[in-house]
């Protein structure tokens, strides 16, 4: 299953487990901790009680009480101090440690803060990717609906050169619908005569009839997918789990021949198989797709592929920051 970034209130998240970035004490404090403790209710702090507290990287379990989830695994963040005090090796800990509790637990889906982000002083950045990389790591082994939940923009960002570099390719690229009504004129003129001079050319090979033309149907997008799985010589699973997709959705390509994708799958495929970028317009048009400047998810896609950016996890976050659908969440 895959990992969705999602702008909430953890405590409002109906999934089986929420994390809570606690302290050593796991007696309660500010920032998620607080919030988590104040929606379940005292009786969390009454079993908090009974664990003896948690080392930095560790997690231990509780019941979720007032909460919409089952179960609270807490988990203690390291403070940062530089980066060279181990503080990567301690939050990548948490993030493991929670994920076994989880899975030890049977939880299908869990939803985890930004730990050491926020009072602990990580960089958000270097937080983001240490979580992404950890979790990436686990759904590989594992199937788990996991959540990174960020309650507010200023709590996430990307890095400050992606953006900058994909905001500018936006810039150069991105039509606006409402906007220069002769350049979007000119454009259509243009793609017009192209498809008459394609029409004269391939005249000779329209079928005359309906039936023949349906006989000469082309490969569909699920075809060409499980092609391009056998000519990368990997299994559907890595496929898919490259391509943040879940497992039933997966199984619904692979046995219908007509299936017929949404955009985002289309693309989650197309970096799984880390298409170029004609293949990746030919992936789409075995879906009845296209990308389009006039759309900014379309631009964003279209600059991570030219760039050589194949991971699912950059692309989504990047998506995320400039408020697009994600890839196959």
């Amino acid at each position: 299953m895959p990992l969705e970034i999602v702008r909430n209130d953890i405590t409002r998240m109906e999934v089986d487990a929420i994390v809570n970035a606690a302290n050593e004490t796991l007696l309660g404090g500010g920032g998620v901790d607080g919030a988590i403790h104040r929606a379940a209710g005292p009786e969390l702090l009454a079993e908090c009680r009974t664990l003896g507290g948690c080392p930095t990287g560790q997690a231990k379990i509780t019941r979720g009480y007032r909460l919409p989830c089952s179960y609270v695994i807490h988990t203690v963040g390291p403070i940062w101090h530089g980066g060279k005090h181990g503080e990567e090796q301690l939050l990548v800990s948490c993030y493991r440690n929670s994920l076994e509790l989880a899975k030890q637990n049977n939880c299908e889906s869990v939803a985890f803060p930004l730990i050491s982000s926020g009072a602990y002083g990580y960089p958000k950045d270097a937080a983001l990717k240490v979580a992404t990389d950890t979790i990436r790591d686990f759904l590989m082994e594992n199937d788990m609906l996991v959540y990174i939940v960020v309650f507010d923009r200023a709590s996430f960002h990307i890095s400050g050169k992606l953006y900058a570099r994909v905001a500018q390719y936006i810039d150069d690229n991105y039509v606006d619908v409402h906007g220069d009504s002769t350049l979007l004129r000119s454009r259509r003129m243009r793609q017009a005569q192209f498809m008459d001079m394609d029409c004269i050319q391939e005249a000779s090979c329209v079928p005359n009839s309906l039936e023949n033309a349906l006989q000469m149907l082309d490969e569909s997008f699920s075809q060409m997918v499980l092609r391009k799985i056998d000519e990368a010589g990997i299994k559907d699973s890595v496929c898919y789990k490259r391509a943040n997709l879940d497992r039933k959705l997966f199984s619904k390509i692979r046995n219908n021949v007509n299936y017929q994708p949404s955009k985002p799958t289309a693309l989650a495929l197309a970096v799984a198989l880390e298409l170029d970028i004609s293949e990746t317009a030919e992936l789409l048009q075995k879906a009845g797709l296209a990308l389009s400047h006039s759309y900014k998810f379309d631009v964003i896609i279209e600059y991570c592929i030219l760039n050589g950016i194949y991971d699912v996890n950059t692309i989504n976050q990047t998506l995320f920051d400039f408020d697009q659908p994600l890839l196959g969440a």
